[in-house]
């Protein structure tokens, strides 16, 4: 039997990897939560948010990271930084590569998360947070009258734009082709939607502004033609890149790379679980991502105790 370090590891040190190890922690559990950069995640980046539960008058992302890393961290929980680069799954006891050593568990929660696909163009990293975001639901309120743009012509940019109309008076919605990806009844919606203005053929080149967004330059594939648009927001949803990468072949993803899991937030190896955004899941925030957190915790937990007897 290979050596044992520990009876879980909670890959993933975002909202979900954090809840997990609340939960593990309180359970008593021999566990550790490896974070390969600080704990926090995307929201650490995320200038106020106003739709977590319990915080009525809304709270800054740094904030709340510090609340539950400090939560967490109460009950005993240990936190390193390492970056996972390989797993083994095969046998009972899991295996981890890290970047200066190997673990090894009973069991393993994949809290991981996803990343927004980037344009990679000037200004997009600068001003994430300060008017760039991926997410409507999250940052849509704060632009109440105002100007926004937004990019993509799948069914998640033109979902999201047509929310965003609930709040701004005007929607650029930018997008390369001449028609959108979106299903039917969404581009129905957005094309007779009055604040949405559509801006076929055309690309995102920069984002510009002093402390926030400001103006974006936009150019035209067909035209060649390049223009300046005053806004007070860019709203991007052109895919997210679940990371997954270290896993290869451990468990199975659906066929954009999210882990598959069941209720329970089993994974297709035994006692190897996923929480939050890594996972296939209708809709990524911080409240489900912490719900999926608690489910997969439990779940470890109940194996743990199974597989000791």
């Amino acid at each position: 039997m290979s050596k044992l370090d520990f009876d879980l590891v909670i890959i993933g040190g975002g909202p979900a990897g954090l809840a997990a190890g609340l939960y593990a922690a309180r359970a008593k559990l021999n566990a550790i939560l490896i974070e390969k950069m600080v704990p926090g995640g995307q929201i650490l980046v995320t200038d106020w948010i106003e739709n977590y539960p319990g915080f009525p008058e809304g709270i800054s992302g740094a904030d709340l990271v510090l609340k539950m890393t400090d939560q967490v961290r109460k009950f005993g929980l240990p936190i390193e930084g390492h970056e996972v680069l390989n797993v083994d799954f095969n046998q009972p006891i899991k295996k981890l590569q890290l970047n200066d050593k190997d673990l090894y568990a009973k069991s393993v929660i994949i809290a991981t998360g996803a990343s927004p696909r980037k344009l990679r163009i000037p200004g997009e990293d600068i001003f994430y947070g300060k008017g760039v975001s991926t997410c409507a639901t999250c940052d849509g309120p704060f632009y109440k009258d105002g100007v926004v743009a937004a990019v993509g012509g799948g069914d998640t940019a033109v979902q999201e734009s047509i929310f965003l109309t609930k709040f701004a008076r005007k929607v650029y919605l930018i997008h390369r082709r001449d028609r959108l990806r979106a299903e039917a009844i969404l581009q129905e919606r957005a094309l007779s939607n009055g604040k949405i203005e559509m801006l076929w053929d055309s690309v995102l080149k920069r984002i510009d502004g002093l402390t926030n967004v400001e103006r974006i330059s936009v150019e035209n594939l067909k035209t060649g033609v390049t223009k300046n648009l005053k806004v007070d927001a860019c709203f991007i949803w052109v895919g997210i890149l679940p990371n997954t990468g270290f896993l290869k072949d451990a468990v199975a993803l659906d066929q954009s790379g999210f882990v598959i899991v069941d209720s329970n937030m089993k994974t297709s190896a035994p006692g190897v679980f996923a929480a939050g955004d890594v996972r296939n899941t209708p809709l990524r925030q911080i409240v489900t991502a912490v719900g999926d957190a608690a489910i997969a915790a439990v779940s470890a937990e109940h194996y743990i105790e199974a597989v000791s007897r």
